[in-house]
Order: C-alpha cells, then sequence, then structure tokens
C-alpha cells in the first residue's frame, strides 16, 4: 500500500532534533527548478503565485539559499505545516512507525515531485498549479513522479487534485482509492463537505494507517468519522462525522 499526500505552501523549521533518513528521489530534476526560479525577478515570481510584493522577496531569499547541503535540510513532513499535517501528528510517530511511514507514505511536491517523509528537503514555496515560463509544472514532471511508485497494490489517495493528478493520470485507476470526509449539516444531518475538516481528516486517515498498518480502510473512526457507504463507492469510499472530533489539532478551530 503507498499513501499519498502533498506539500503545503508554508514551512517551518523543525523541533525535533530529527535528521533527515535519505534524500529525494528527484532531486536532479528538483534542481533545474530552483536554477529557473533564481532567475526570476520578484516582481514575476509574485505575478507566478499570485503573492504580495514581500512574500515574493522572501520567496526569491529561499531560492538564493535553497541548498543540498546535508546540513541545509529538514525531514520533509516535519517542516511542513498546514492542516493535512496537523491530522498526521508526525512529531508522534514511535520509531517503528517512522520506518513503516518511510516505506508506505508519499509525499507529492511542485519542486521535489515525490517524497519520502524523512527525506531531507529545503524550504522553498512552489505549488503544482504553477506555471513557469518554461511551462506548467504538470508537463515538467510528466510521468516521473508516478514512475517513482510501485508497479502493483493499492494506492490510497489523500493528496488534493492539483497535486494527484501526476500520479493517477499514469495508473491503473482499479488501484486507487480516494477517500472523502463529509461532516453531517446541524440543521439538516446531511452530509456535506467542509474544507478545514476534511483536511485535517486526510492527515488523521494517513495517521490511522501508519499507526494501526490497518488494511480494511472502512475500519477508520478517528476524529469522529465512520464509513457510511451510502455516501460513497468502492473507490471513493465515505466517512461522515456527526460532531468533529479534530478542533484541536488545527490552530484555524478552537
Amino acid at each position: 500500500m503507498i499513501i499519498l499526500m502533498h506539500s503545503s505552501k508554508t514551512m517551518r523549521r523543525p523541533s525535533t532534533g530529527h535528521r533527515p533518513t535519505g534524500a529525494p528521489a528527484l532531486l536532479d530534476r528538483a534542481q533545474e527548478l530552483v536554477d529557473e526560479l533564481r532567475a526570476l525577478p520578484v516582481a514575476r515570481l509574485a505575478k507566478i503565485m499570485a503573492v504580495s510584493p514581500d512574500l515574493a522577496e522572501k520567496t526569491r531569499q529561499q531560492y538564493a539559499d535553497w541548498s543540498t547541503d546535508p546540513d541545509a535540510q529538514a525531514p520533509a513532513a516535519e517542516s511542513f505545516v498546514g492542516d493535512i499535517y496537523s491530522g498526521l501528528q508526525v512529531d508522534t510517530f514511535t520509531a517503528a512507525q517512522r520506518r513503516y511511514a518511510d516505506t508506505h507514505l508519499r509525499i507529492l511536491s511542485g519542486l521535489y515531485g515525490i517524497l519520502r517523509p524523512f527525506d531531507g528537503i529545503a524550504p522553498y514555496r512552489l505549488e503544482m498549479g504553477y506555471k513557469l515560463p518554461s511551462g506548467n509544472l504538470y508537463a515538467f514532471w510528466g510521468q516521473a513522479i508516478a514512475d517513482q511508485l510501485p508497479a502493483r497494490g493499492p494506492i490510497v489517495n489523500l493528496a488534493a487534485v492539483e497535486y494527484s493528478r501526476t500520479v493517477t493520470k499514469y495508473v491503473d485507476a482499479a488501484r486507487v482509492v480516494t477517500p472523502k470526509f463529509l461532516t453531517a449539516d446541524p440543521k439538516t444531518g446531511k452530509p456535506k463537505f467542509v474544507t478545514v475538516h476534511a483536511k485535517i481528516a486526510r492527515g488523521a486517515f494517513a495517521r490511522w494507517l501508519v499507526t494501526s498498518g490497518a488494511k480494511d480502510l472502512t475500519a477508520f473512526t478517528d476524529i469522529g468519522y465512520r464509513h457510511e457507504p451510502e455516501h460513497g463507492t468502492d473507490r471513493e469510499p465515505a466517512f461522515v462525522c456527526t460532531e468533529f472530533g479534530g478542533k484541536g489539532l488545527s490552530i484555524r478551530l478552537t
């Protein structure tokens, strides 16, 4: 089983003291992108990324400082900040769970293509949907990301469509299971999509797979969810919560 997640816009310097355990498989391709990005003026970065001049300047500095020096790297899954990583809670993994995650969990990235959770990375900002002067990142990566995955076995897709299409376009659709996470409307009782809930739930689902080694995906019951087959399909199983149990995992929810 392979579990797919995606990178986040925001990064931090991890406080755990863990060292990376590997290097990105497509690091040479990342260097190509960095070389292109370093040549762009701040105004062009701001336009490409639809960010403020101040954030574009910070991003320019990140690429100026970007390095493959081992001393400048930090583990990928501990560096990303966002709701899906709040649900993952990677800082609490045991040594055995970290080893399992390193084998089964993969993070899709605009800059690095695909990462194992504890591959060493440097701070950056590059979403998969950005279009660079040389072209879009989907054309740049082509099938290279999917080629890094096993040729057989199930793929549990917890990544946003913007990222997962770098894989789903190139693998047998029968291999891919894409869970969806819904919240019951307090007024009508009908399940609906709530963005922040779903993001945290994706991370919590990945965590559950890593920490339990579960094979039956429908057994997931963490943070208030339960499988409700009438709202999904075999390839898109639906999980519904009546009362969301992940509020304490995100700074956006109290």
